[in-house]
C-alpha cells in the first residue's frame, strides 16, 4: 500500500489539490486521489466541489478524464451518489479503483453497479496509471 508520493508517478503530477479529506493528483489525461482514513465521501460535502474544480482545470466534464482512487486508507462511499455525477453531465472515460484488501474488493463490486463498464479494479497502483495512460493515449497520438 503505497501513496502515490512514494512512487516514481509523484514527480509527474501538474498539480495536486489537498483537501481535508484527501489529497488528488493531476496528470495529463488522468487523477489520481487519496481520500483519507475514515471518510464518507459524499456528493454534496466533497464530490460535487472537486469535480468542479477539476472540471474547471481541465477544461472538460471529464470525457477524456481517467480518475482513478487509491485507497490505501480506509473510508466510504456513498455508492447512489454516482447518480448525482451523471446528473450534472459529467462523465470518464475511465474509473480504476486500487484496494489492498477483501474488504476493498467488496466496496468494489457495489460501485461496479454504478460505474459498469468503465470501472476497473486493481491491486497496485503501477497497474492502474499504466492502465490509464494506454486508455487514454489514443487521444493525445491524435493530437
Amino acid at each position: 500500500m503505497n501513496s502515490i508520493k512514494d512512487t516514481p508517478f509523484y514527480l509527474e503530477a501538474i498539480q495536486v489539490l489537498s483537501y481535508d479529506y484527501g489529497d488528488f493528483y493531476l496528470y495529463d489525461s488522468f487523477v489520481v486521489g487519496e481520500v483519507h482514513k475514515d471518510i464518507v465521501f459524499t456528493w454534496k460535502d466533497h464530490a460535487k466541489a472537486l469535480v468542479e474544480e477539476i472540471s474547471s482545470l481541465y477544461d472538460q466534464n471529464g470525457k477524456d478524464l481517467v480518475y482513478i482512487t487509491n485507497r490505501i486508507y480506509p473510508y466510504s462511499v456513498v455508492p447512489s451518489d454516482w447518480l448525482h455525477f451523471f446528473k450534472y453531465s459529467y462523465s470518464l472515460k475511465g474509473y480504476g479503483i486500487v484496494t489492498y484488501d477483501q474488504k476493498g474488493l467488496l466496496n468494489t463490486l457495489l460501485e461496479k453497479l454504478f460505474m459498469r463498464s468503465k470501472l476497473q479494479s486493481f491491486t497496485n497502483l503501477t497497474d492502474a496509471i499504466i492502465w490509464a495512460k494506454n486508455l487514454t493515449k489514443s487521444k493525445h497520438s491524435a493530437a
